[in-house]
């Protein structure tokens, strides 16, 4: 039986990855905590749901660096130190103020996927599908969050 070796790019791009998304669930958790103000109900609820996202989906990603020989580091001052994430709110935060935050993250979150996914995929396509799959969810999950803040 072969076992793949991930390269040192596809190493740092996971790695990358994962980081995002830990991040993303600890300020989701955040949000979670201290949002307020009218329609908070709904949008706490929601940010567990992109906690269970991101949260299920980091693991997906420490669990294929595994299979590729990669050593995932989500210690927190690693997070802390690599993260692609603006920094959130230690406050109470507004429902308003707190969906456009949540969904700049996610869209940092994206944006980062969206980066790295084209040499992933030259260097192993079933990684480049679970990217694939984790971007489609947070995109939604932005655009259920976002619409929170959207009049017709």
């Amino acid at each position: 039986m072969t076992r793949t070796t991930a390269s040192e790019k596809l190493r740092g791009y996971l790695q990358r990855v994962l980081v995002d998304l830990i991040d993303l669930q600890l300020q989701g958790k955040q949000a979670h905590w201290n949002v307020t103000g009218r329609g908070f109900r709904s949008l706490h609820l929601q940010l567990d749901e992109l906690v269970a996202i991101a949260r299920e989906e980091s693991d997906v990603i420490a669990e294929r660096m595994r299979a590729l020989q990669v050593v995932p580091d989500g210690r927190t001052e690693t997070v802390s130190a690599t993260t692609d994430l603006t920094a959130y709110a230690g406050d109470l935060v507004s429902v308003t103020d707190t969906v456009d935050a949540i969904v700049d993250r996610i869209s940092q979150t994206v944006t980062v996927l969206r980066e790295v996914h084209s040499d992933i995929e030259a260097e192993d396509p079933p990684t480049a599908d679970l990217i694939n799959n984790i971007v489609n969810q947070l995109e939604q999950q932005s655009w259920m969050i976002a619409s929170q803040n959207l009049e017709a």
